[in-house]
């Protein structure tokens, strides 16, 4: 298991923010990650300069917003039905929303203000989540709540350009069905997601190291 990610420096944070956006330009939202930033240390990103921070786990979203409700809460995480009840009061926006069960769900719990990403899985993996790109009409008609927009996670790979078409594929399906929000790109091919119409990046270790 990955190391938690402790002594954060909000200068350093800060420094590598500006960088970033410097790279990305004005457009695309910076989400930091923190799945490995532990409760006592998220209030040093608020110090950053940080507004928007993703958790991909149920428990540590409802102990971490819980306890810094000043930051706009995502849930970036894979996500189970039976987490949605747990997640719908902490968060704006939910990423990952890909499968029947977990629309049954919202539609029994969300609030007013949800709102949802559908995932789709553009590059057919099958051991990862996501739905079909054909399969999106109908989740889009099925859907109890305003979805925004999509996300994707791509193939794993150390090229970030191996990344590129991916995140196209992406932006033509948001432009199909007149979805505003991209939500692609992490730590380490953000700036090629930017490149591809990302409006938010999830990015994690580059923002902290």
């Amino acid at each position: 298991m990955p190391r938690l990610i402790t002594g954060l420096d909000a200068v350093k944070i800060r420094a590598n923010l500006e960088r970033i956006r410097e790279e990305i330009g004005p457009g695309p939202q910076i989400l930091a990650a923190v799945k490995y930033v532990p409760l006592e240390e998220i209030g040093t990103l608020g110090e950053a300069g940080i507004a928007v921070l993703g958790e991909n786990r149920a428990q540590d979203l409802e102990v971490k917003a819980g306890a810094h409700p000043q930051f706009h809460w995502h849930f970036i995480g894979q996500l189970q039905s039976r987490k949605v009840k747990q997640i719908v009061p902490y968060v704006e926006l939910i990423h990952s929303v890909a499968s029947e069960s977990a629309l049954g769900q919202l539609e029994r719990h969300a609030r007013p203000q949800t709102e949802i990403l559908l995932e789709v899985n553009v590059a057919g993996e099958e051991a990862k989540a996501g739905i079909a790109p054909r399969d999106l009409a109908r989740y889009l008609e099925r859907s109890p709540v305003p979805v925004t927009g999509l996300m994707t996670m791509p193939p794993f790979t150390d090229e970030p350009e191996e990344s590129r078409p991916y995140f196209a594929r992406l932006a033509e399906l948001a432009a199909e069905h007149g979805l505003a929000k991209l939500s692609m790109g992490t730590s380490q091919d953000y700036a090629v997601a930017a490149s591809e119409g990302a409006t938010i990046v999830r990015i994690g270790t580059t923002l902290y190291a």
